[in-house]
């Protein structure tokens, strides 16, 4: 009678609350994880989000406060597969003791898996006491023993934020940042780390006694940082200046491209659509994860100024020569933040027989070297700026202190007559 109670009970319950009755629980692997990707050796780790509906899945990398979402996914019998289509990246994790392992690829061919492991995420008390204040603006530069290249000798900005022992900020190097470094300051030592499906970073510092940082970056490379305020004093060189960096052989000539658009057309700077037009260049490709930074602002600037006789153009150059390859990559990018304005495909980034690189597609160019690289030119067609590389939201002031300088930059050159007025 006991058995017939229960089933009849169970019964009702089915009854009288249907959706609750047939509510799925939860998947094994929804909610928070604490996670590492392994980059040349180095543990990098990251927080990571996943949510499921059924067998769908969604997988989230988060940049600062903003979240990066898988564009298709699946979880299926222990097995969480997502993939990024606007990386070109899929992370395939298999889930076992409540912990995740598996791989992070992108999918270029010939390209190396990086092993991922996760954790279910356990918020943890940081002991406030003795954190030093490191927010501010900072220098660094690699420690001269480390030196083999001209690269080594460049100095970096360094951007942080703090709140008690929670800290975060970025590295600007003159072809853009690394994203939102966050971390904190625990026994002494300051920890911060990076990776949103790209941009993998490890920063490890410990203050000297002269109030300077002691950086390993990434396991490997080991850096003097320095307070902007106090950089020169100590021997830190000044940044390179990404406003002249890069520059035109003659920069009274007309700037000249032509290259073919995503159906083959070609699309050159003397068409009528572009005639008289202020124009931005964007050099960029889809691989190059500060082209993506700046693409919501190449955005926003083709919106409001459009009307008024703005055109902007991205030249991408891709990573791959094969257009059945380098066109769906830039198609996926032009969908990731609804570009409106024309994408075209200029070249390679490595010299290939079919494709040309930046040198002998844009020979124009002096000391090209960063992606991206903005070039924007006024209604004669004539170079008024080059600048290499882009800050992020990351940089806090700094980002918006480079996008107010540039539409005060096109509000003055819109305001200039065209040639045929």
């Amino acid at each position: 009678m006991k058995r017939l109670s229960l089933a009849l009970m169970a019964l009702v319950a089915v009854m009288v609350f249907p959706h609750e009755a047939t509510k799925a629980a939860p998947a094994p692997v929804d909610g928070l994880w604490d996670a590492v990707i392994v980059a040349a050796g180095t543990d990098v780790p990251f927080r990571f989000e996943i949510s499921t509906t059924g067998s769908e899945a969604q997988g989230f990398f988060f940049e600062g406060d903003r979240k990066v979402g898988s564009t298709s996914g699946t979880f299926a019998d222990g097995v969480l597969k997502l993939d990024y289509e606007f990386l070109n990246t899929t992370l395939e994790l298999s889930l076992k003791d409540d912990a995740l392992t598996g791989t992070y690829r992108n999918n270029r061919a010939g390209a190396r898996p990086q092993d991922v492991r996760m954790r279910r995420f356990v918020p943890t008390a940081i002991a406030e006491d003795n954190t030093p204040s490191l927010a501010g603006n900072w220098e660094m530069r690699r420690n001269a023993d480390e030196v083999t290249a001209p690269r080594d000798t460049r100095t970096w900005h360094v951007f942080l934020r703090q709140s008690g022992a929670e800290v975060s900020g970025t590295i600007l190097r003159v072809d853009g940042d690394t994203g939102t470094l966050v971390g904190h300051w625990q026994k002494g030592k300051l920890t911060l780390s990076h990776f949103a499906g790209e941009r993998p970073n490890l920063f490890e510092a410990t203050l000297d006694a002269d109030g300077t940082l002691a950086v390993t970056l990434n396991g490997s490379a080991h850096y003097r940082v320095v307070r902007s305020s106090e950089a020169r004093a100590k021997g830190i060189p000044e940044p390179p200046d990404p406003s002249r960096y890069t520059n035109v052989k003659d920069p009274v000539s007309p700037f000249h491209f032509a290259f073919p658009d995503l159906t083959g057309k070609i699309v050159s700077d003397t068409d009528p659509q572009l005639r008289g037009k202020v124009m931005v260049l964007a050099i960029g490709g889809s691989w190059c994860p500060n082209c993506h930074d700046e693409a919501p602002f190449l955005t926003e600037l083709y919106r409001d100024y459009r009307a008024r006789g703005l055109e902007i153009v991205g030249l991408m150059f891709e990573n791959d020569p094969d257009p059945k390859i380098a066109r769906p990559r830039v198609q996926s990018f032009i969908k990731r933040y609804s570009a409106q304005y024309p994408m075209l495909i200029a070249g390679t980034t490595q010299a290939t027989p079919t494709s040309k690189t930046i040198a002998e597609a844009l020979p124009q160019l002096v000391n090209f070297g960063a992606y991206p690289t903005t070039i924007v030119l006024g209604r004669d067609g004539r170079v008024r700026s080059v600048h290499a590389g882009f800050p992020s939201a990351a940089t806090g002031a700094e980002h918006t202190r480079y996008k107010q300088e540039v539409r005060e930059m096109l509000e003055r050159l819109l305001a200039e007559p065209s040639a045929s007025q």
